[in-house]
């Protein structure tokens, strides 16, 4: 058994020896550590594997010494930029303020310009909301100031508890559970890390976490703003494509009395889809719900709960079920992409359906040499397609559906129209390649499938449904 430890220890030699100690002494293999000075001089991530009782040991001797954070760790810092007379002395009214306060100041930085000011930014931890306003009214007395939001442009000021003020910002903004608080600390920690280690920016991380986390927290309620189009597919079927500005489309084709979604995007749009599907499927509430999904990604599965059936690849069933039994799904297995996937998950409540409701129609556990594989068929109405598997490019058990007599294919995430998103469309999935470092498992293999399924359209006119953005159409000469 693995768990996470978020400690707070004392900035001064010997800090971690003692953590290590206590470890040691209860037999504990340590799997991962991650400190950075330049983030935050006291927090420390350790990874620790064990039997239970191991850890719940470990959990009191950690208490005793003080190392772990407390759930009630709630301070806020905040970043003040005070503009001051280049004059000796101007600070001390400032300092003396602070004092008065009792605030601790964590991070300084000034210096001249030129000008007959000086602007000084300060980092001030503060533990009573309340105590804000009221220095702010004093400081203003004394001179301008101005409040600092975190920006990725900044120095880091918060040298004690920046993950605990960083995801407590989040967490207030989502509506998250203690619990939650907790995955998103220790996911986040692990994303500065992993990118980190390949070179990149930590600082870089912590802004595209809470751009996105904001993306998806303004676009709830009244604010939800797919754009939803019809497409007439045959003399008897149509579709309805609803694209949300974060998270995969969902298309609902309709012919009489029946109805099959494909892919249904985030879990925390459920109330907002819900009154779009009831206001597009008045028999929505009594109907048997079945819904078919191009490959096993958070943002495409995030409302399957809420379906009697789920028709899945083998690949795409075997991975939700290893979700559902609280195990790495396919993105999870994948160190670059596992901080991101479970923040992912974290802020927008996904669950995985329950496994008797998922149905694996196509597939088999034959390794893939070619990048597009026909493995079976699958008709609706007037609807036949082939469908076929992907080699893993983008994920394993992905999957592209193509009727040939209608001239119609379903390209999941493999083929996306990222020349037809909206604006909100575009800046939400330019944070992932950030986070994941590449959206793909294997980009190179990806866009051998993509090239694949262009070679396998015949002539004429083509409607192709990707899993992001518009519909394309999409001409296919005829050759002599």
């Amino acid at each position: 058994m693995k768990k996470t430890y978020v400690t707070t220890m004392p900035d001064h030699i010997g800090a971690f020896l003692k953590a290590s100690r206590c470890f040691a002494s209860l037999d504990l293999n340590i799997t991962r550590v991650s400190y950075n000075k330049a983030v935050d001089s006291h927090t420390l991530f350790i990874d620790a594997e064990g039997s239970p009782e191991q850890l719940m040991m470990a959990d009191e001797q950690l208490a005793q010494i003080g190392y772990l954070q407390s759930s009630e760790h709630d301070q806020r810092i905040l970043l003040l930029e005070f503009a001051l007379r280049d004059v000796p002395g101007s600070v001390l009214p400032i300092l003396e303020l602070i004092q008065d306060f009792d605030f601790n100041i964590s991070y300084i930085s000034s210096q001249e310009n030129g000008t007959e000011r000086q602007f000084f930014k300060m980092g001030l931890l503060v533990d009573d909301e309340q105590d804000i306003s009221a220095f702010l009214v004093r400081a203003e007395e004394l001179c301008e100031v101005r409040v600092i939001h975190y920006d990725n442009t900044e120095k880091v000021y918060d040298n004690g508890i920046f993950y605990h003020s960083f995801v407590s910002g989040i967490a207030k903004s989502i509506g998250l559970s203690a619990e939650m608080r907790e995955n998103l600390l220790i996911h986040t920690n692990l994303a500065m890390q992993t990118l980190d280690e390949q070179g990149l920016s930590p600082y870089r991380t912590f802004d595209s976490i809470g751009r996105f986390a904001e993306m998806l927290a303004s676009y709830r309620g009244a604010s939800f703003s797919p754009r939803i189009t019809t497409h007439r597919l045959t003399e008897r079927t149509e579709l309805t494509l609803i694209e949300p500005p974060c998270g995969s489309n969902t298309a609902i084709l309709r012919s009489g009395d029946q109805t099959l979604m494909i892919d249904t995007g985030y879990a925390c749009y459920r109330e907002e889809m819900e009154a779009i599907f009831r206001k597009l499927l008045p028999d929505y509430d009594r109907m048997e719900k079945t819904v078919l999904i191009t490959h096993a990604d958070v943002d495409h599965c995030g409302l399957l709960p809420l379906f009697d059936r789920v028709l899945a690849s083998r690949k795409s069933a075997d991975c939700l079920k290893a979700e559902y039994d609280r195990q790495y799904g396919f993105r999870e297995r994948n160190a670059l992409h596992r901080p991101y996937i479970n923040i992912c998950k974290t802020l927008t409540g996904y669950r995985p359906p329950e496994p008797d409701k998922v149905k694996a129609l196509w597939g088999n556990d034959e390794e893939q040499h070619v990048p597009l594989s026909q493995i079976g068929f699958f008709d609706f109405c007037d609807l036949h397609f082939e469908v076929y598997e992907g080699q893993g490019g983008h994920l394993p058990g992905e999957i592209v559906l193509i009727d040939y007599e209608h001239r119609i294919a379903f390209t999941g995430d493999v083929y996306v129209n990222i020349h037809g998103f909206t604006d909100e469309q575009a800046r939400y999935n330019q944070y992932a390649p950030i986070l994941m470092t590449s959206v793909d498992t294997n980009a190179a293999i990806c866009a051998a499938e993509r090239k694949a399924i262009f070679q396998r359209l015949g002539a004429g006119q083509w409607q192709i449904f990707g899993a992001h953005g518009c519909k394309l159409d999409y001409s296919v000469e005829r050759h002599p």
